[in-house]
């Protein structure tokens, strides 16, 4: 392997770590081949992520996510520019991702640009899909897999799991961008309303809302879930460890819902690390 081609995922391991801190412990746990790979497709879906939530104005982000997509086509025809590309053209080929992922995770970034309101589920889930499940689509394919549509199904329901979780803990940091993602008709239906959301009113029904919010993604982690036997044992116990600490953020939520409007819940170093052994024990376990 090339000088180069080390350097580029090289940089792309080091903005995981810097950005991604949650994923980054159940990264350690794969093999290297793996682990640099999985660092390529996450730089690649954290720049698009930069070009939405830049603060740019909407035409602005717009134009730089098409240039994204541009690269993206160059990268896929052999002609990568800069190091997160160069990287994630050298791992797609290394695991024959689908490349559609990319051009699918491309356009459901794309919709932070125009839909800042959800009517209801079915859109949110839609959302979910398209900036959480393709990445999850795409992980499995470098871990390799067995379970067919069925392990796909899994993984696209674990990466709704984990995004429902973000929305949740994000609530006040989306709201300052114009943004709610709690679907409106539900929280019509709890009696609360986008107003008090915005404003960070803790009233029951606010409190009945979230509860709500929480079952529901943890039916999705429920469900998430069982893709793991479908994986070998290492990507296994990164899973593991991934939903792990999504996991513990949503019963933190669940326990004070008045948490997300105070600080950022989040799982300590010694929790993820923990959290990282307990699964990598796990996944010896025939």
């Amino acid at each position: 392997m090339s000088g180069g081609l080390d350097a580029a995922y090289e940089y792309c391991r080091a903005l995981t770590r810097h950005e991604a801190s949650n994923f980054y412990y159940g990264f350690l746990l794969l093999p290297a081949p793996q682990r640099r790979a999985i660092y390529a497709a996450y730089a690649f879906a954290r720049e698009c992520d930069d070009i939405v939530d830049g603060g740019l104005a909407v035409e602005e982000a717009r134009r730089l996510l098409g240039l994204q997509r541009k690269r993206l086509d160059e990268c896929l025809a052999g002609e990568p520019d800069g190091p997160v590309f160069e990287a994630l053209g050298d791992a797609v080929t290394r695991f024959h991702i689908p490349r559609g992922y990319f051009y699918e995770l491309v356009d459901g970034v794309g919709a932070d640009l125009t839909a800042r309101r959800y009517a209801d589920f079915d859109a949110l889930k839609a959302y979910c899909y398209g900036v959480a499940s393709i990445v999850g689509l795409i992980s499995i394919e470098v871990f390799g897999y067995e379970g067919g549509e069925d392990a796909r199904r899994h993984a696209a329901d674990l990466g709704i799991a984990l995004q429902l979780t973000n929305i949740l803990r994000d609530i006040q940091e989306d709201g300052e961008r114009g943004r709610v993602y709690v679907p409106q008709d539900e929280i019509d239906a709890f009696g609360y309303s986008e107003r008090e959301l915005l404003a960070g009113m803790v009233t029951p029904a606010y409190n009945q809302l979230v509860d709500f919010q929480t079952e529901r993604a943890h039916e999705y982690f429920v469900e998430g879930r069982k893709l793991l036997p479908y994986l070998p044992r290492r990507a296994r116990a990164c899973v593991g460890v991934m939903a792990g600490i999504y996991e513990s953020i949503l019963a933190g939520i669940q326990r004070d819902p008045a948490a997300i409007f105070r600080r950022r819940v989040s799982v300590g170093t010694g929790a993820r690390l923990m959290l990282a052994g307990r699964e990598l024990v796990r996944s010896l376990v025939p």
